[in-house]
């Protein structure tokens, strides 16, 4: 069947008209399958008409279909920012030819060729012949006459020969010796002939205005904020540095001002998916329109000079290998949450960039402990979703958490972290949680919905329920009927209501049109769910805030959710601890009565058990934790190495080790414990030698010591804080290739972990043999598993000396300022930094002195709090505050009432005097050995044994035990 169409573009209002081309080729684009064929032959391209089929040619792309393009220099109309953009279909494949004009005749083609099958038995094309070029102008408003010759098998022989020689033609032309291959170089040359023609002139004629920007883009507010962060960090000496933004407030176009800042000669972009990739190239071209970027994909582009790489590919050795250590000024790490993972890892301890710079939209740093260990802890700059929204940068959000009320989650198994996708599969493809979806769909979404689905099933299920409901919707995924840009066309201009996707738009796409996301799944990673959220928190036009409809099932993995996002909206950091402010205006968490009972029923948990807070933590990030993300969720390792024995005792007891990661822990789990987990750690040097070590793949080859130590000051020269703590002032003007710095490195950390002192055991993992440092017993096939873990370690430790080092430094200060004496507090309590105030003492938020029974507590969290209502005089040194907890003591003359502030008074051997008839704080240790506290009334029996009183009757009074100790005394109840 044969179809012969004539498209007349123009004013809607002119009785001419018939279609803009723009529809039927970009229909004729969607329907190209793989093996396919599209060739645009066009005399200029503009960008603003490039820009309209991007999408379309991306996905052609990425679905295998052959690009071929061909245009001219002719009068100078093409624009140089459009061949720049066409370089990034050429990196992907297609064929990128331009026609010189000059001294040649015209070049007046307009021509394009959707080849959908080119085997004569089914031979399938849609042809497009006309007076249209590739602007927006001529696809849309233009008035204009094309052509459209649709042809299928059955399609008369004619027909097809027609399409025969206009792709012969094709071909001949592509084979002229007048047609170059489009690089940057020729780029270049023609820019500079195009800025002095007419080119700018004819691009006003041709009324094409929304081709060349007027002005570059220029930062936000948020982004100059983090610019300048970034130049502070750079400034005290820090080479790399973690930037964190919530989705939507433009991290991509943070990285490339960032990188212009830095007059960035040589830039790697790293990233985990092509379409990231794709996107962040263009960004940084359209920046920087004469930069040389690239794709690579496994060969060196002379010609780039900003590359942009999939970690898949440049991770492995062979394509590490090509470039040298210092080969970029600039490293950008996108999705930086991904980055702990080992081949992520594998480029990051290869270059060594002037700064490298990871940018993720993770909101806590229990998520970003990993990743900060790989930006050296440098936390550079951070904003979440309440700061964009308060600013203006993101549209307000309103969230209604719908109870899942057809699906008992208890019955779904639950594996590694995750519900099983098979049993979700089933159980979602459910008439009554559809009709339940859609109900509430229909109570609370905008015009505009994304739908996240399980798997294609469901997908495909959800479309078909709602549409014959009489809603326009439709499936999206990797191969579905409809192309995914297409679907988000018709869903901008209303022809959609609903998609239901899979897997499409969780990262890295921009859809500011959507104003309604629908959560049909169980969404296990924090990090995920607000990536969905953020596909539609960016502004659009008319669009005044984001509906998120969420479906919350009986299950803590979905229940944190709705806390979590209360938490990060109202100013926390989304762990789920300290107090909650107000939203921010627009914005609103509502729940249903239903989902209230079962989340204060998660918020009461209280944690026992170290493996408690593993699993705990494990669920909410969705996959086994690291030693650095269990030590900053607050897991004590005193406590953790009393119950299992070690770290990997614990991991391994959970059954998260590989098979041959529980080989090796089983084999070299002393060495593992004592060689780093349990070393001593007076300064950071040991951690930094074993950091270097393992960064010369030491495990396997034995460093030199020369290199060693070399590389050991580079390591530290990466952590100013800790050199500038650690090293004194003649050792830090060594360099770190002198002999001075190779004698001290010698007598230091590598003496210390080679011929031992003191006779400790975790000194003489190591051993020097023939000048160079191994470690004593570890045989190859081990190594690769072994470093991992070693690593992991390492960062631990590194985590845990920052931290220490922070606390003896406050103590120091005290003592130094003479305001510090001997205070017999409970070891669980962190060392203060008292500040000279007027009637302040220390407060502990996390410390919950029990008015009722024993009751676990913190404080590891402390600060200072101004005292009101007391006339006494008041000491810092032997005074503080603390919450009580609970109702025992709300009777007599000093009645406790829940969550009044305590002030008390340390029990000192100066300050002991009589305990009885004292109301008296009793610490205690439980069987796990969390620190717990209660406050009562000292009385003593006749036999002198000691009875917990309490003020309330209706608790019975305690016998004192061996196991308790008195270590505070109540002054006063502060109201």
């Amino acid at each position: 069947m044969t179809q012969l169409q004539l498209l007349t573009g123009g004013s809607q209002n002119d009785p001419s008209f018939h279609q803009p081309l723009l529809t039927a080729l970009l229909e004729a684009i969607n329907t190209v399958p793989p093996g396919g064929h599209i060739f645009l032959c066009v005399a200029f391209i503009r960008q603003s008409g490039l820009a309209l089929l991007d999408a379309a040619l991306t996905e052609a792309q990425e679905r295998g279909v052959a690009l071929q393009v061909l245009t001219s220099d002719y009068l100078d109309v093409t624009e140089p920012v459009a061949l720049r953009r066409l370089m990034l279909f050429a990196e992907r494949g297609a064929m990128v030819k331009i026609y010189q004009s000059q001294n040649n005749a015209g070049f007046h083609l307009k021509s394009f060729l959707c080849l959908r099958e080119d085997d004569l038995a089914s031979f399938q094309a849609t042809a497009f012949v006309g007076s249209s070029n590739l602007s927006r102008a001529a696809l849309t408003q233009s008035l204009e006459w094309n052509w459209c010759l649709k042809v299928t098998p059955q399609s008369s022989p004619e027909a097809r020969r027609s399409i025969v020689e206009l792709q012969q033609q094709i071909a001949c032309l592509a084979a002229d010796p007048r047609m170059v291959e489009l690089t940057h170089s020729w780029i270049d040359a023609y820019g500079q002939r195009y800025r002095k023609s007419a080119g700018p002139l004819l691009r006003q004629i041709s009324g094409d205005t929304l081709a060349d920007e007027p002005f570059p883009p220029q930062p936000n507010m948020i982004q100059i904020q983090a610019l300048d962060a970034l130049q502070q960090s750079r400034a005290q000496g820090f080479k790399r540095g973690l930037v964190v933004m919530a989705t939507g407030l433009g991290k991509t176009w943070l990285s490339a001002f960032d990188a212009r800042a830095m007059k960035a000669s040589s830039l790697l972009f790293v990233a985990h998916r092509e379409e990231i990739l794709r996107q962040a190239e263009a960004t940084f071209q359209r920046l920087e329109p004469d930069a040389h970027t690239g794709l690579y994909t496994g060969e060196i582009q002379q010609e780039a000079n900003w590359l942009f790489a999939s970690v898949q590919t440049l991770a492995r050795a062979e394509h590490l290998t090509r470039f040298k250590a210092t080969d970029f000024d600039y490293i950008v790490v996108d999705e930086f949450h991904h980055a702990a993972s080992p081949t992520y890892r594998r480029i990051l301890d290869y270059f060594r960039p002037r700064f490298l710079l990871g940018i993720t939209a993770t909101p806590e740093r229990t998520d970003q402990a990993d990743i900060l260990a790989l930006c050296d802890d440098n936390l550079v700059f951070e904003t979440g979703l309440r700061e964009g929204i308060v600013a203006g940068y993101l549209v307000p959000l309103l969230y209604q958490g719908i109870y899942d009320e057809n699906i008992n989650y208890d019955e779904i198994p639950w594996r590694n972290g995750r519900f099983d996708p098979e049993a979700l599969d089933h159980a979602f493809a459910s008439r009554k949680r559809a009709e339940h979806a859609l109900q509430k769909w229909r109570q609370h979404a905008g015009q505009r919905t994304l739908a996240f689905c399980i798997s294609i099933k469901h997908a495909e299920f959800m479309a078909e329920f709602f549409s014959k409901a009489g809603v326009k919707a439709v499936a999206v995924y990797a191969g579905s009927a409809m192309a995914r840009n297409a679907a988000l066309q018709q869903l901008d201009e209303g022809d959609l209501q609903v998609i239901f996707s899979v897997d499409l738009f969780n990262e890295g796409t921009d859809l500011p049109a959507i104003d309604t996301v629908l959560m049909l799944r169980p969404t296990e990673s924090r990090i995920v769910f607000l990536q969905q959220l953020g596909r539609g928190l960016r502004l659009h036009p008319g669009k005044t805030h984001l509906v998120a409809i969420d479906l919350v099932g009986n299950h803590k993995a979905c229940l944190s959710k709705p806390y979590l996002l209360q938490s990060l909206l109202s100013g926390g950091n989304g762990s789920g601890k300290g107090e909650m402010g107000k939203l921010p205006e627009g914005c609103f968490v509502n729940l249903e009565p239903e989902l209230v009972p079962l989340l204060e029923k998660l918020k009461a948990g209280i944690r026992v058990r170290v493996e408690d807070d593993y699993r705990t933590l494990k669920e909410q990030l969705g996959y086994r934790p690291s030693a650095a993300q269990i030590f900053h969720y607050g897991v004590d390792f005193s406590k953790l190495r009393k119950q299992h024995g070690s770290w990997f005792a614990l991991v391994h007891g959970q059954r998260d080790l590989n098979e041959q990661e529980a080989m090796v822990f089983t084999q070299h789990r002393e060495f593992l414990l004592g060689a780093i987990e349990t070393a001593g750690k007076t300064k950071c040097f040991k951690f930094i030698l074993l950091q270097a070590f393992l960064n010369l793949d030491g495990l396997r080859n034995p460093p030199a010591l020369s290199a060693l130590a070399k590389e050991s000051r580079l390591v530290l020269e990466r952590h100013p804080d800790l050199l500038a703590l650690d090293l004194a002032d003649k050792q830090k003007a060594f360099a770190a290739d002198s002999a001075d710095w190779l004698k001290y490195w010698k007598q230091n950390p590598i003496r210390h972990s080679t011929e031992g002192s003191s006779g400790n055991l975790d000194n003489y993992w190591f051993e020097v043999e023939n000048n160079c440092f191994k470690a004593k017993i570890v045989p190859p096939e081990h190594a690769e598993t072994l470093h991992g873990m070693m690593q992991e370690l390492i960062d631990l430790r590194l985590a845990e000396y920052r931290r220490s080092k922070g606390l003896e430094q406050r103590i120091a200060k005290l003592e130094s300022s003479g305001r510090l004496k001997e205070v017999a507090v409970p070891a669980s309590f962190a060392p203060l930094d008292f500040q000279e105030a007027a009637n302040e003492v220390p407060y502990f938020p996390n410390l919950k002195i029990a008015c009722g029974h024993f009751k676990t507590g913190r404080a590891d969290e402390v600060e200072m709090q101004q005292v009101e209502g007391y006339s006494g005089q008041l000491d810092p040194e032997r005074h503080f505050l603390a919450r009580a907890s609970g109702n025992s003591m709300n009777g007599g003359k000093q009645a406790i009432e829940d969550g009044d502030l305590l002030l008390l008074e340390w029990i000192t051997p100066e300050h002991a005097g009589s305990i009885t008839d004292q109301t008296l704080a009793i610490e205690r240790q439980d069987e796990t050995g969390d620190s717990q506290y209660l406050l009562r009334v000292i009385r003593k029996s006749p036999d002198g044994s000691y009875l917990l009183h309490a003020h309330n009757p209706d608790y019975p009074d305690l016998a004192a035990t061996e196991s308790m100790r008195t270590f505070a005394r109540l002054k006063a109840v502060l109201r």
